[in-house]
Formats: structure tokens, C-alpha cells, sequence
């Protein structure tokens, strides 16, 4: 699906639909996953695997740079004659590309391509002054909070104090209980909201902050597991409040983003349930899910778009791969972590 000047879109079955073009969330999720890899990749000593992510984060980089306006912000849709479409700026685009930005600036190999990735994340920076959506603040916290503690970049101590406060302040205004969250539902991409808040609390320590990660994540977790124990994503059809769930489409997005919310907690908090559930979320891809059925095209290394009530959904569009993609890379990564903390206690 990545052609010269990016990664497509969309496809029909695992087909790419050229005329639906481009997006810079595709090409950010793409350039993170492939930042993901390598490092796994070098560390296994997969040669090959390493200079295919080498290759592609060229491409995506590359995609970022073109896409980023000359105020910071960045174009999301491209057509395939690589003319940006007419669009209103999104939240969402910003966070996810300064969240890949700040990936790529830390764990790539080479200064060359960190110097790119720095710069991106430097002049997109200043536009989160603008940002209005929760899931767009996770990023940009989550993107911030990661620097301060890879690189002690204390000049970006201010925004994790805003984003983690702008998070808090909408958790107050609507937890209740039996309903520990942010919003009055629970929509798309929900993981990266305790997400982020456990990046700001290994900043700022704040006793809110972690109450209100766990809180959520768990609250989370009980409204993503189906009867039988199994994940089940909440559906786009209908969403989840406290009165109502839809159950259906599932899209592989949002099982990704549990994983996600779910490895951090299980890093700091060190609870097995945490741990547990990720496993869940991987188990989800491979069958274990409301129709018993694998969500992942293993010989195309891809994934379906979603899961429905008559089977799934066959188009392997690019969100839906990467988050299979980035689902695994998470995975290995809390593995390596798990044995080596068992390394270390057992000299």
C-alpha cells in the first residue's frame, strides 16, 4: 500500500483504492510503527526486517515534511494527484503526527533522520495552542511527557501541565459512578486517554493524575469485555454510554488502543490484570472475539477493516493494518520488558 509518495489509504479487499488517496494520520501511524519495528528488528538481529522499516521511514518521514504547512499544522488528506483536499483542520491529525514525530526523534538509529523528526515535532508544536478535542491533547501530552523523560527536555514541562490539566478538568466534569470518564460516551480511539494521562503522571507525579488514568482504564475494560471474557470494541454504531452500547462495527483501532493504555498501566502499575487484558487484545485479532473469527490476513500481514454482525468486514484498509502492526510491536515490547525485569531479579 505505500507507493512513492506515501501510504494509501483505503483498499477494496487487500487492493489499494487509489483515488481515495492519502492521509498524514496514515502516514503517521506508518512512520511510528515502522519506528517500533526497527528497534525490535535490531534487537533481534533481523537484518532484513531492519532495512525494510529503514526503507519505509524514508517514506513516511519524507510524507510528514510535505504535509506540514509552513505554520506547523499539517494537511491530513491528499489525493492521489498529491493535491491536498479541502478539509478543516483536526485535532486528532496534529497530536498523531507530533506523537510520531517525537517516536522517530528518540529511537531512530541515525541523527539524520532524528534531525527531520525534531524539526517536525518542533514547528507543529506551537499550533496545540489551538487544539479544542480530548484525543488530540493525548497525543500532544503523550508526545510531550515522552521527550521530558527520554531527552529532559524540561522547556516542554509547560504543555504537560496543560494538556494533563485540560484532561483532568473534562474527567472531573463527567465521572460519576459507575461511569469513570472523560466524556459522556465512549466513542473511537478511547485508550489514548488514560494513555496519556499515565505519561503525565511519570512527569508530574500527580496522585489526580493516576487515580484518574486507572480509574478510566478500568472503567474502560469493563465496558470492552464481552460476557464471556473475551475483548469486545465498542461499535461505531450507537456508541457507549451509561445507558446504552452498541456492539457493532468493531474496528481493530480501538482494540489497538486498549493494548496500548493497557501495557503502559502494566509497566508502572505492575498488575497482572493489566497485562492479562493486553493479551486479550492480541487474542481479539486472532479469533478470539464475538464471531470466533481471525480478524488478520497472516499471509498478507494484514488486517481487516472490522468486524460486524454477518462476519468481517474484507477490505485490509491501512488504519486497520497498523494497528495490528503496532498491537504486536506493543506485545513484543512488554514482553522484552517483563524479561527483563525477571532478568534482573534472578541473577
Amino acid at each position: 500500500m505505500t507507493d512513492d509518495t506515501g501510504l494509501l489509504e483505503h483498499c477494496l479487499g487487500n487492493i489499494p483504492r487509489r483515488r481515495e488517496g492519502y492521509t498524514t494520520d496514515d502516514n503517521a501511524r506508518a512512520l511510528w510503527a515502522c519506528a517500533e519495528w526497527l528497534e525490535l528488528a535490531v534487537l533481534d538481529g533481523n537484518r532484513h526486517l531492519a532495512e525494510r522499516a529503514d526503507r519505509l521511514i524514508d517514506r513516511y518521514l519524507a510524507f510528514l515534511l510535505w504535509a506540514q504547512r509552513e505554520d506547523g499544522s499539517f494537511h491530513n488528506n491528499i489525493s492521489y494527484d498529491r493535491r491536498p483536499e479541502a478539509e478543516e483542520a483536526s485535532d486528532d491529525c496534529l497530536g498523531r503526527a507530533l506523537w510520531a514525530s517525537a517516536v522517530a526523534s528518540v529511537k531512530l538509529p541515525d541523527r539524520e533522520r532524528r534531525f527531520v523528526a525534531s524539526r517536525l515535532f518542533d514547528n507543529g508544536l506551537p499550533r496545540t495552542g489551538r487544539m479544542t478535542y480530548p484525543r488530540g491533547w493525548a497525543f500532544a501530552l503523550a508526545a510531550c511527557s515522552f521527550l521530558v523523560l527520554s531527552q529532559s527536555d524540561d522547556t516542554l514541562l509547560p504543555y504537560v501541565e496543560r494538556f494533563e490539566s485540560q484532561l483532568l478538568r473534562l474527567y472531573r466534569q463527567s465521572a460519576q459512578p459507575g461511569w469513570s470518564w472523560f466524556e459522556p460516551e465512549m466513542t473511537y480511539g478511547n485508550g489514548v486517554l488514560p494513555w496519556a494521562l499515565f505519561w503525565a503522571w511519570q512527569v508530574t507525579k500527580r496522585d489526580e493524575t493516576l487515580a484518574a488514568a486507572q480509574a478510566s482504564l478500568d472503567c474502560l475494560i469493563g465496558n470492552m469485555t464481552g460476557p464471556a471474557g473475551h475483548i469486545r470494541p465498542i461499535g461505531c454504531h450507537g456508541w457507549c454510554s451509561p445507558r446504552h452500547r452498541s456492539d457493532w462495527d468493531q474496528q481493530p483501532l480501538d482494540v489497538m488502543k486498549l493494548a496500548l493504555a493497557c501495557a503502559k498501566a502494566c509497566a508502572i502499575l505492575g498488575e497482572n490484570r493489566y497485562r492479562q487484558t493486553l493479551d486479550k487484545c492480541r487474542a481479539w485479532f486472532y479469533g478470539e472475539n464475538d464471531m470466533q473469527v481471525a480478524m488478520v490476513n497472516e499471509e498478507e500481514g494484514s488486517c481487516y477493516d472490522g468486524l460486524t454482525p454477518h462476519g468481517v468486514n474484507l477490505n485490509q484498509g491501512a488504519e486497520s493494518t497498523l494497528s495490528y502492526l503496532l498491537m504486536e510491536a506493543i506485545y513484543r515490547n512488554t514482553e522484552l520488558e517483563v524479561d527483563a525485569y525477571v532478568g534482573s531479579s534472578n541473577p
